[in-house]
């Protein structure tokens, strides 16, 4: 009986993990109303130690901006995940961001996307932080609980977990 309910809850959760290596923020704490006010959707954001950045989930890569800054990603699950590294990153008009990852690629949790030189960002963007939101969180009927853990290990440290309501 147990073992029938842990494989029916498995079923109406997902498990999203972090992009990146760093310091977790609440999202309400990014300095842009549109992340912080929760415009693009539920989410959260991360300080990076480094400039790398991988799957959060099993799924498909369904957009990639065209400064290569931001990937959008399609979960197994259904969540549509937006990563958005660094604030007005889309002035350096791509310098210093590597794609590894192409629209409709299929990916893995923890397989590496893209490639940035931090300090470039640093030095040039408004702010470093990747923010990863859920931008069908308003139109879904999922509930969705953001880790209260402090640091992230890419692919390992579960930030945010997706509940059918």
């Amino acid at each position: 009986m147990f073992s029938k309910l842990i494989k029916k809850n498995s079923k109406t959760s997902q498990l999203i993990y972090a992009p990146i290596n760093g310091e977790i923020l609440s999202i309400e704490g990014v300095p842009d109303p549109v992340f912080s006010q929760k415009m693009l959707g539920e989410g959260m954001a991360i300080i990076p130690i480094d400039g790398n950045v991988a799957s959060p989930v099993d799924g498909k890569v369904i957009q990639v901006a065209p400064t290569n800054h931001a990937i959008g990603i399609l979960a197994d699950g259904g969540s549509e995940i937006l990563i958005h590294v660094g604030l007005e990153t889309v002035a350096l008009k791509g310098e210093g961001f590597e794609l590894k990852v192409n629209v409709g690629d299929s990916i893995t949790v923890g397989q590496l996307l893209l490639t940035y030189n931090l300090q470039h960002i640093k030095e040039h963007a408004k702010s470093d932080m990747t923010i990863m939101v859920i931008t069908n969180s308003q139109t879904n009927t999922h509930k969705y609980e953001i880790s209260m853990d402090k640091v992230a290990i890419m692919g390992e440290t579960v930030v945010m977990k997706v509940t059918n309501k």
